[in-house]
């Protein structure tokens, strides 16, 4: 089956190693809930940045825990984690003279592994998912062997809602399905990146991308959706997605200090949209966070 070779190709990259700054930032992010972590994966764009530059990037990384109580110690919380995954935080380091940033998300392994598959209407996991990225710890090889396995169904996931897409007259080639598929993932949620991001994920790695799409066109069975059933999915996606960012938005006023600079920063990072943020805005970033987001949507900042 193609699902256990993609699963074999998962592996390797997950067990590709990564820098000194990327390892410790982990095991910071580890740290900090280590009753329940069971894994810390990196991914995003700082996976081929050397040491020396990560000092002016974000890194990203999801902790994986086996429940939420144990990973807070707080029922607010753990419940808010169990309602409206991930909870996500903001993290500042010092590191060779400077500092390491990073943005971690909490979730639960089996929370994590539906959201990887096709029964997921929300893209947020299965869209970052099937994107490379790398298992920096983990409690056991079964815990491994679990997020191998929901990588691999991400990839399965997301290239199977992307197809019909792109299809027509005789077989799509595998990399268009990619690059239309990260194209309608990015119109699916509330983002700050320029549209041709979608377009640089694939080129970075294209060749990963082909086989992938090799495998899965060759072997795997698909249900045929037409193009118009397709964007019509697509289309509720969307919808479901940038309610759901919306909340997490909110919800994030909560999880970490500086909230409102870090979304700021990171606006400001891709969009090029500045606003004035006041002291009062800082101190009640929940409060907040509703008028803010409105009004980056109403500069542009989000799609």
């Amino acid at each position: 089956m193609a699902t256990d070779q993609i699963a074999d190709l998962i592996s390797e990259e997950l067990r590709l190693p990564v820098g000194p700054a990327a390892s410790a930032m982990a095991e910071y992010c580890r740290s900090r809930h280590e009753q329940a972590a069971i894994a810390v994966l990196f991914y995003g764009s700082c996976l081929r940045q050397p040491d020396q530059a990560l000092k002016d990037a974000l890194l990203d990384f999801y902790v994986i825990v086996d429940n939420y109580v144990g990973a807070y110690g707080s029922a607010l919380l753990a419940a808010a984690n169990a309602a409206l995954p991930p909870n996500v935080f903001y993290v500042e380091i010092p590191w060779d003279g400077g500092h390491l940033r990073a943005k971690y998300a909490v979730m639960s392994l089996d929370q994590f592994t539906s959201a990887c598959g096709r029964a997921a209407d929300n893209v947020s996991i299965w869209a970052r998912f099937s994107q490379p990225a790398r298992l920096v710890w983990r409690r056991s090889p079964e815990v491994e062997v679990a997020l191998t396995n929901a990588l691999a169904e991400a990839c399965r996931t997301m290239f199977e809602n992307a197809r019909p897409l792109v299809e027509g007259h005789g077989m799509p080639d595998p990399v268009a399905v990619w690059q239309e598929g990260f194209k309608a993932t990015y119109g699916a949620e509330l983002r700050s990146e320029k549209s041709d991001r979608a377009l640089a994920i694939v080129s970075v790695d294209e060749e990963r991308y082909r086989r992938i799409g090799t495998m899965l066109m060759d072997n795997e069975p698909y249900a045929r959706v037409s193009r118009a059933d397709a964007l019509r999915q697509w289309r509720r996606r969307g919808r479901l997605g940038k309610r759901l960012n919306y909340m997490r938005l909110i919800k994030a006023a909560f999880t970490f200090d500086g909230a409102v600079d870090y979304v700021m920063w990171k606006v400001r990072r891709h969009s090029g949209v500045v606003i004035e943020v006041s002291e009062w805005q800082r101190r009640h970033p929940l409060l907040a966070a509703p008028g803010l987001a409105w009004k980056l949507y109403r500069l542009g900042a989000f799609r």
